[in-house]
């Protein structure tokens, strides 16, 4: 993050302004470039200083319009160059296209093997950096055995419905359960592709690192673990997690994931590579030692967080039980340390909320998640919003 040069004083005045407001409020549950791909930042390395261009300590959400509604069990929203939608149904394991100017729906078709049940089926979605060159798509989904990963290729000028190319596995071999999926993937600015990984209720499963249970993945677009990974012959990044369904990057580009807790606390992490995120011998922020602490923490009933997002200076968390969407501004500092206490809006208007993508500038895409066998639907859900966020 470039930082302009600020005058002593005020440098030392944003810093006790940071610290100061530092509280935190306290569960649902390209290819691969020529040579070796290089290491996303690690929270160590990047900026340590307050910069001129923090996010304001409090902020602000408006809903610009409903995109679209009457969509069943959506979970995964992944954006196509030009800014139309994919988005997922967990349980009808089909992918459907949303115009993002008038939210019109076109059926891509359905991914064949997937086997919804619980908190499985077909999860998150991904488009690749060069999908303007192959035209793949990527999709985490549970099947009869385990919890894998697949790219397939879109081709529209196919009939709606048929439009979607058979599974190409890259990995495959993450444990089920019927709890604690995971699902969330993403390209990261490195163009590796990050996948969170529940531990299905099997608690021992984040702590054993020869499970891809309760971990955070990294891979090249094939599937392949990328030389830099703490173990070279393995995807798993980061470990110790209960059940990671969100990930993001801030303008720094390091990564953020979000983490269910089980009866106490939910989180929000900075994620470096090779670490320990404490589950299932931590929950919430412990100090206890070879494990990290979460930057920010909640109460089980204020969030159970899904998805999130980095736009305008702060991570932006979808929570499901909580039913609110959480803005936590970032300092810019080395140990993520957030810039004042986490911010709640949209609290109950809408219901639970799954899934939330950037769009650009001060925009974001908001999913609601009502009609996933857990929440009260009511006439026009589910639904995208766009939001305008400060």
């Amino acid at each position: 993050m470039q930082t302009p040069v600020l005058r002593k004083g005020v440098v030392a005045l944003l810093a006790s302004a940071s610290l100061l407001l530092s509280a935190c409020s306290s569960g649902d549950g390209p290819a691969a470039g020529e040579g070796a791909p290089s290491s996303p930042a690690s929270a160590s390395s990047a900026t340590a200083s307050p910069s001129a261009d923090l996010p304001p300590a409090k902020g602000s959400v408006e809903v610009v319009k409903t995109l679209t509604d009457g969509l069943a069990s959506p979970w995964g929203l992944a954006t196509l160059p030009g800014g139309d939608l994919l988005v997922s149904s967990r349980d009808e394991a089909t992918i459907t296209r949303i115009d993002g100017e008038n939210g019109r729906k076109t059926l891509l078709g359905s991914v064949p093997g997937v086997a919804p049940a619980g908190e499985g089926g077909l999860l998150g979605l991904a488009v690749a950096p060069t999908f303007g060159a192959d035209h793949l798509v990527y999709a985490y989904f549970t099947t009869e055995s385990d919890n894998r990963i697949a790219r397939l290729q879109y081709d529209e000028k196919k009939p709606p419905g048929q439009q979607l190319g058979a599974p190409d596995t890259i990995l495959r071999g993450i444990p089920k359960g019927s709890v604690h999926n995971g699902g969330r993937i993403a390209f990261g600015p490195d163009r590796m592709l990050y996948a969170g990984t529940g531990e299905t209720g099997d608690t021992g499963l984040a702590q054993d690192r020869s499970s891809l249970s309760g971990k955070i993945l990294r891979m090249t677009p094939d599937g392949e673990p990328v030389h830099g990974n703490p173990e070279g012959d393995s995807p798993v990044y980061s470990y110790g997690h209960r059940n990671v369904q969100g990930l993001a990057w801030d303008s720094a580009k390091r990564l953020w994931a979000s983490e269910f807790g089980q009866d106490t606390w939910d989180e929000l992490n900075l994620i470096e590579p090779g670490r320990n995120y404490g589950w299932p011998d931590v929950e919430g922020k412990e100090g206890k030692k070879g494990f990290v602490d979460p930057v920010a923490q909640w109460k089980t009933s204020e969030a159970s967080p899904s998805g999130i997002a980095y736009a305008e200076g702060s991570v932006w968390m979808a929570g499901l039980r909580g039913e609110r969407l959480w803005r936590i501004p970032l300092s810019g500092r080395a140990d993520g340390e957030p810039l004042a206490a986490p911010q709640a809006f949209l609290e109950g208007k809408y219901g639970r909320l799954r899934t939330v993508v950037a769009a650009g500038g001060d925009k974001l895409w908001l999913v609601t998640s009502n009609t996933d066998g857990r929440g009260n639907p009511k006439s026009g859900d589910d639904r995208i919003l766009l939001l305008k966020v400060r």
